[in-house]
């Protein structure tokens, strides 16, 4: 770990809610080039992880950086897949619009998207099996081609880090196969894929990285050799047993 450079690294981190800590005193470096799994019971913390590093959340002690700087310095590098739940559906725009505003990041605020834009809005919108639906408004998409078309989005980013809160929720098993496979193409391409996950069974499967979260870190490190019983036990307060694929 010592030769891997770091894509986040947060130190001290306390986020609370009306005075109550939901994250406390979070140490945690993510190695560059990681598919990672932040997992964890519900109230753990897990989203407000991801937002206080993106500054959606305002922490009230700690620093976190981004490839060595703050957040605000680095913000073309990161993307960011909100979950499904906090996305006004009802907006009336098309698929390919919203993979468009992917793109917006490097064109900054004056410039309009033009034919570059769109070509690499409709390759990504390709590379996750959306392409017939580019002319479809969201509203009338399923959950599964919602989650594809904010992928999409965060495709054309071109980020260095992808941040993903519970990607694979609601979505059937076709798409979360496709999603993972695309996660996985991101690692081989030498991004840092950071994922709020759910269900544990699959943890060794998709991620080689993992971080334990209940309010504190509970730890952090490769699936192989700290996603174990003991770890799962500290982190979900039961005597817990997960089937680790050997």
């Amino acid at each position: 770990m010592e030769n891997q450079s770091l894509a986040v690294q947060i130190d001290d981190l306390t986020v609370a809610y009306n005075y109550k800590p939901v994250l406390w005193d979070i140490d945690l470096s993510v190695p560059e080039g990681v598919l990672m799994a932040i997992v964890g019971p519900n109230g753990a913390g897990k989203s407000t992880l991801i937002k206080a590093i993106l500054g959606i959340i305002k922490p009230i002690a700690g620093t976190i950086s981004i490839f060595g700087k703050p957040y605000a310095k680095q913000r073309k590098l990161v993307a960011y897949v909100p979950q499904k739940g906090s996305v006004d559906w009802d907006f009336p725009t098309t698929a390919l619009d919203v993979v468009m505003m992917g793109t917006y990041g490097s064109l900054g605020w004056i410039k309009r998207p033009g034919q570059k834009e769109k070509k690499i809005a409709l390759e990504s919108m390709e590379k996750v099996g959306m392409l017939p639906y580019k002319n479809r408004q969201i509203s009338q998409l399923s959950g599964g081609q919602q989650q594809r078309v904010f992928l999409a989005r965060a495709l054309a980013q071109d980020a260095s880090i992808y941040f993903m809160d519970e990607p694979f929720q609601g979505v059937d098993a076709t798409t979360e196969i496709a999603i993972i496979n695309i996660l996985k193409e991101l690692r081989k391409a030498g991004k840092t894929v950071v994922v709020v996950h759910h269900d544990l069974q699959t943890v060794p499967e998709y991620f080689d990285w993992v971080t334990f979260l209940n309010v504190k870190k509970i730890a952090t490190g490769p699936v192989k050799d700290i996603f174990n019983d003991d770890n799962l036990t500290k982190t979900y307060g039961i005597n817990y047993k997960v089937a680790v694929n050997k």
